[in-house]
Formats: structure tokens, sequence, C-alpha cells
């Protein structure tokens, strides 16, 4: 990956009008990735998108690159990101097409792909499309040139898809939930499926005007959320990001529900009910109390690179089912190819139902560690992590730590920084080695 000019972990992403959220990039794009997904001789993708006013550029530039390939292409609108890598399934499409940036800005924005089988795209194919993006578009001649539609229904095949994972012998009756769709693409589609499964619900989040998407609401800010469960005394709420692949939660005592909590409740009910395949896959930054847990359980837990890309890719390698990060990235392949915010809360919501207990109640034994960060400048041509300073002070709190907590010191993938994290018991504690070893970090970097 880091060899690539235009493919982050999750596509391309960046500010739009700034290369390469352009429209002519985009239409070469669309031509390049066209040429390389329909050889297989499949030609016909599925392309949705968030609520981001900019989405409508992008499309339309997307679309006469793909056409221009001989690729025939079918708009499914606004819709949430695993919404599309299901309909690209259930449509036995070669590809599906996203314009979001997740938990972005509005003015941000981004393409990213889902292959046939509603998986992320794997490193070979973004590589060869990177390589056709250096070249001229080669139009096919005006008779083999695709065709564009529309997918009308797309909205309640997803829903019904969604409604599907939650047994039939439960129902959502008589739980208050509030719902945050964070002006994004669930807007339309998860109030409907816990309102379709019995719930009562209240909704915030739900007035897109292509602007306002994760605009203080949403999976990365959580205040309004909290407010109106506790104003309505609701049993919990859900609040989702822009292009719904991720979630976060809040008890009806206020507590704040990350993905961590998320992914002990879900393996502690699969193991209960005999359905934890292998184990559990979390990343670098899953708090040390789950691995704990996973330890005293003897569930077996592997921490792979922060990315829900990297997630699936161990999940994948294991033939495990259950992975995700604390930002609230959910995989469960037993339901779904990726990562999906509506899923993981149903998930949840059926673990509270099949063992009659609140989630305050479901997460009353699940005491996370007190985590500090700190995040150091430092110039690119220097490598503090190198420095024997840095090395001796890390292995000094390490010591001090023991079994009862982790150091992790790793370089941002987009900024010029050291990322510095402390993880234990006590939380001043953390705080005072987290800022020793960040200082030598700083000091290094000079």
């Amino acid at each position: 990956m880091s060899q690539r000019k235009y493919f982050g972990t999750d596509g391309v992403r960046g500010r739009v009008g700034d290369f390469p959220i352009t429209p002519d990039f985009a239409v070469k794009l669309g031509w390049a990735a066209g040429t390389v997904l329909s050889a297989s001789g499949n030609q016909r993708v599925l392309v949705g998108k968030d609520t981001r006013l900019s989405g409508y550029m992008l499309e339309s530039a997307l679309e006469a690159g793909l056409l221009s390939a001989g690729v025939s292409v079918e708009f499914l609108g606004p819709m949430p990101t695993p919404a599309v890598a299901y309909l690209t399934r259930n449509f036995r499409a070669a590809a599906g097409i996203v314009i979001s940036a997740s938990h972005n800005p509005y003015y941000d924005n981004g393409i990213k792909f889902f292959s046939d089988s509603g998986s992320k795209l794997p490193d070979s194919v973004e590589a060869e499309i990177e390589r056709l993006l250096d070249e001229p578009i080669r139009c096919v001649p005006s008779e083999n040139m695709g065709r564009a539609s529309r997918i009308d229904d797309a909205p309640g095949r997803y829903i019904e898809f969604c409604k599907s994972v939650f047994p039939s012998d439960l129902s959502l009756k008589g739980l208050r939930i509030v719902v945050d769709c964070a002006h994004g693409a669930t807007y339309h589609i998860a109030p409907d499926v816990l309102k379709e499964l019995g719930a009562d619900i209240w909704e915030i989040g739900t007035e897109p005007n292509g602007v306002n998407i994760n605009e203080k609401c949403g999976a990365t800010h959580l205040d309004a959320l909290r407010d109106k469960v506790l104003e309505e005394k609701a049993d919990l709420g859900f609040a989702l990001d822009g292009d719904g692949d991720r979630i976060m939660m809040v008890t009806a005592s206020g507590r704040i529900v990350d993905g961590d909590d998320i992914i002990y409740i879900l393996a502690r009910a699969a193991q209960q009910d005999g359905l934890l395949q292998g184990g559990i896959v979390g990343t670098l930054m899953s708090n040390f109390a789950l691995e704990k847990f996973f330890t005293d359980r003897r569930i077996p837990f592997v921490r792979a690179k922060v990315g829900d890309r990297y997630v699936m890719e161990e999940l994948v390698k294991r033939d495990w089912r259950i992975g995700g990060e604390n930002s609230g990235h959910i995989i469960n392949r037993q339901f779904h190819s990726t990562g999906d915010g509506i899923i993981a809360g149903l998930q949840v919501l059926t673990a509270m139902q099949r063992e009659g207990r609140t989630l305050d109640e479901l997460l009353e034994n699940f005491v996370k560690f007190p985590q500090a960060l700190v995040n150091v400048r430092f110039n690119s041509d220097s490598d503090p992590l190198e420095a024997d300073t840095v090395k001796a002070v890390v292995q000094e709190v390490e010591r001090a730590l023991g079994n009862n907590g982790r150091v992790l010191l790793r370089k941002s993938g987009t900024e010029p920084l050291i990322r510095v994290m402390v993880e234990g018991k006590d939380a001043k504690t953390v705080r005072k080695f987290a800022e020793e070893i960040a200082s030598e970090v700083e000091a290094a970097s000079n």
C-alpha cells in the first residue's frame, strides 16, 4: 500500500476540488477501473454514494469514464457503503463503487471499490487500475459503450437484508431507541429497519442537505445522541457515521459504547451460543482489557494494523468470523463481507433480547483500561522511533506496567506524527508515562 500513488487503505480520498478528487480524475478513474473490472466479461457496475453535495459531480464523472470503457452503470442513489457491498453480490455485478469520505466533513469525498464478492479490491487489482491511470483513455467503439440506469428499489432490498440477520423468534417491541444517522447515507435505512422490527424510535441526523453530513452528529460526535437518550429515557442509542460502516452506542445511563465494547458483547454471545468460529481480530488500538478478557476466556486474539481492511485480511486468512476496531468498524463474516454499522447494532440488540438484559447490564463486568494518547510532530527525514533514548524510556515504562498495561508507538499514515499510546490500570500514571515517552520522542525528532 505504501507504494501507491492514489489508493489509500480505503480507496481514493481527499478534499473536493483538490487532486485527486476532481472531475477529470474521476473520469479517468472510471475508465481505468471499468477496463480492469470488466476484464472477466461481466460489464455491470453498481454505484452508490453518501449525501455530500459533491457526490453528484463525482457520480457523473465516474459514469462517463465507466461508459467509455464499455461498462454499464446502475445507480443506487444515497446508500450505505455496506449496502453497496451487499447489492453488488446480490445483483451479480462485476464491482460496486461508493462515493463517500465516511466520517470526514462534507468538503472531503472519496471513491472506493468492492469486488464481485462484496469485499474490498485485492492489492493486485488496485495496482492494475493505478497502472492504467498513467495511460490515455481509449474509448471502446460507440456500439460497445455502456448504458446507464437506476435501481429504484435498492433501499427496500437492503432494509430486508438487515432485518434478515435479526432472529425471527425475537422482536424489538417495547424497546425505546434513539438513532443518529449523521445526516448521511443511512438516513432512509436505519430508522425503517428498527421500526419494522418493532422498536419505538427517535431520529437524529436524518435531514441531509448536502453539507451537514457528520456535522456535530453521528459516530464521531456523540453529545447529541447521549443528550437525547437521557432526555427521552430511552433504552439505548445508535450513532452511525456518514456512510454507515461504523457504529457507536449510548446506554440508558449515558455510558458511551465504542467498538471494543461491541466486540466484547458479540464475542461473549457467540461463545455462549457455540457460534464463535476460531478467535477475534482487533487492532493495535484495541483496549488491553479486551485482550485480557479473551485470555481469561481462552479465546484466541490477534491484533491487526489499524484499518478495517487489515482486520478483514486477518479474518479471511484465519477463517475467523468476528473482528473490529474501537472506532466502531465491526465485521461479522457470518452475516456480511464488510463492516456494517446497522448489522453490528442488530447483533447487540439480539444479545440483549436473548439474555433479557439491558445494554448497561451486558457491559457491567467489562471495565476498560485507561488509555492516554499523545501525538508528537516529527521531521519526516528523521526516525525518532529508532533513537536509543526513546527505546530506553519505552522499556522502562513497560517494566513498570508489567502484565497490566502496554505501550504502543506508531507513525501516522496521513501526517508526520508519532502517536504515543500507553494503557494501564491507573489513569494518572498512564498519562504521566505517555508524556514522558512523548518528551523523549520530541527530543529525538529535533
